[in-house]
Formats: structure tokens, sequence, C-alpha cells
């Protein structure tokens, strides 16, 4: 049994064909958008997608929709100590913790305006900076 088939379980035809198509984009190093409402197993295919992937990081995952609109960038980018009152030290974000892995964004269209503005410039360059960083 391949490991596809332990996470999507099905033989209908809507099964079959989101296997060939979670096999087809895993051999990628591009972003992936997977869309459904909620329940419909997103987090299932990422995991899928994460296995089947060449990437070696670890499958890191944040429910967008759980964190306070004030603490979103700090948890998708991290921040350096002193960048704000309470960063007593430097803390890595979901970005770095994802690094040669995969990153799953749950519930992205909770991200407000400027966090998604934020991580398209990452999407588009590849680039990101701590909270409190020049680097």
């Amino acid at each position: 049994m391949r490991n596809i088939d332990k996470k999507i379980i099905g033989s209908s035809p809507a099964a079959t064909q989101l296997k060939k198509m979670i096999l087809l984009v895993a051999s990628s190093n591009s972003p992936v958008i997977i869309s459904g409402p909620t329940g419909s197993g997103k987090e299932l295919v990422a995991e899928a997608l994460h296995q089947e992937s060449r990437r070696k990081g670890n499958l890191v995952t944040l429910n967008c929709a759980a964190i306070p609109r004030e603490l979103i960038e700090a948890e998708l980018f991290g921040f350096e100590k002193g960048a704000f009152t309470g960063a007593l030290k430097t803390s890595t974000g979901k970005f770095e913790q994802a690094q040669n892995g995969t990153l799953f964004l749950d519930e992205i269209g909770n991200l407000p305006l400027s966090g998604q503005m934020k991580l398209l410039r990452i999407l588009q360059t590849g680039e990101f900076e701590r909270l409190g960083s020049t680097q």
C-alpha cells in the first residue's frame, strides 16, 4: 500500500483523481492552494502532499483563524528580542520552522489584509524578515 493510500482513503473517481493530482503536484516546489469548506480534508491533502514530496523538513501547520490579528505576523515571521514589549528573546516563525518542509496555513482567508499582502510578497520573492529585524 502506498503512503498516499494510507492518508487519502477511497477508490471513487473523485478520490482517484485527487490522489493523481497530489502525486503530480508533490513533485513540484511551487506553492499550492488547497481549497474547500471547513472539514473537507484540506489538512489531510497537505499531509499527503508533504509525504509524497521531496521535502526533507517538517510539516508545520498554523490555523490562521485561531491567532489574534495583532499576533499573526509574529507567528508567521518570528521576531527579534526587543522588537516589542514582551519580546524577551528571539523567536522563529512558522516560515523558518518549515524551512525545507511544508507550511500549511489553514483558514488563510481569516488573515488580515496586511498579512495577506506580506504573504504574497513572500510567495513572490521567497524572502521575509522577522519583526524587529533588518535582514
